[in-house]
């Protein structure tokens, strides 16, 4: 996220984030990238930290959407979906490296258990079987929840696979650095608050939405896909999530390049709502990564003015 252009909102609600904890976690440390000068406050789950802005105790949270590895983040994305509205101001990149902590002068030969977070075991599963291949894994709430109990001298884990700042936050020793299996992996993350106008476009943006089909039909997803690929908008994200009303319903959550403000974004979310029994719209933002939208000819903003000045004329008195 760059700039003041994904900060969230002030007005009514108090200044005070939240974030998906707790302290040491990799969305502690993506929120301290962003600079803020103010207090944050951790949450258990992703649910509760939500929910915190929903109830006005946090003007805005930061929580995970989805890793380049383990794909989207089923809590945050159903939460958006079935809780009251919020909408998305910013999103975070960060790169994940996990190493394994233990107690000082604990050698690698002695770690027989390890505990961990799921999607931390997930991304070094590889590695902890080639060079542990005798040790028994648990997963646990999170990653520095697993280096706070590992630095208990009383524990009965050896080893944590965390973050280096949680490591390091609970004094424990890296017996092994960079071992996840897949070394480029990145997680997003995502600032939500309270409805609110969105950050002015900035040329390269998302736009977030959930699309639920009308009925379940042959080519309902084509459908959807349709108002997209008809206006020239490309998709950056597109994951189906069940409705939780009933085996087999399904709806769609979808990021999409450009800006509400964008004609053809506009015109998607006006076409997507004739075609669909509910759209929600999570927001316009800039994106972290900076790509511009690449936009093909007779889509830009200027031939949509084109065409609507052409339009006038056929109304026009002659």
């Amino acid at each position: 996220m760059n700039g003041e252009g994904g900060r969230p909102p002030h007005g009514s609600l108090n200044a005070v984030l939240g974030y998906f904890g707790p302290a040491g976690t990799f969305t502690h440390q993506a929120l301290q990238s962003l600079g803020f000068d103010e207090p944050a406050t951790a949450y258990a789950t992703v649910p509760a930290a939500l929910e915190a802005v929903r109830d006005g105790q946090v003007r805005a949270c930061l929580v995970p959407i989805e890793n380049s590895v383990e794909g989207g983040v089923s809590a945050t994305l159903d939460n958006l979906a079935q809780g009251r509205p919020l909408v998305i101001v910013g999103e975070v990149l960060l790169a994940v490296q996990f190493g394994l902590y233990v107690r000082p002068g604990t050698p690698l030969t002695a770690v027989r258990r390890v505990l961990t977070h799921p999607h931390a075991a997930a991304q070094t599963r590889g590695w902890l079987a080639a060079n542990l291949p005798g040790a028994e894994v648990t997963e646990g709430g999170s990653t520095a929840a697993a280096a706070a109990e590992v630095a208990d001298p009383e524990s009965s884990f050896d080893a944590a696979v965390c973050a280096a700042v949680a490591g390091e936050m609970y004094g424990l020793h890296a017996a092994a650095s960079e071992i996840a299996d897949n070394p480029g992996a990145v997680t997003r993350f995502i600032l939500v608050s309270k409805p609110c106008p969105p950050p002015a476009p900035t040329g390269h943006d998302k736009t977030t939405l959930i699309a639920y089909m009308r009925e379940d039909h042959s080519g309902a997803l084509l459908e959807i896909l349709e108002q997209f690929a008809s206006r020239g908008v490309n998709l950056c994200r597109i994951e189906s999530r069940p409705t939780k009303d009933g085996l087999g319903n399904y709806c769609f959550s979808i990021d999409a390049e450009g800006h509400l403000a964008d004609s053809r974004i506009a015109e998607t979310l006006m076409g997507l709502h004739r075609t669909c029994k509910r759209v929600d719209y999570l927001g316009s933002y800039p994106r972290a990564d900076l790509v511009e939208a690449t936009v093909p000819k007779g889509h830009r903003e200027s031939d949509y003015a084109k065409a609507h000045a052409w339009l006038r004329t056929l109304t026009a008195e002659r």
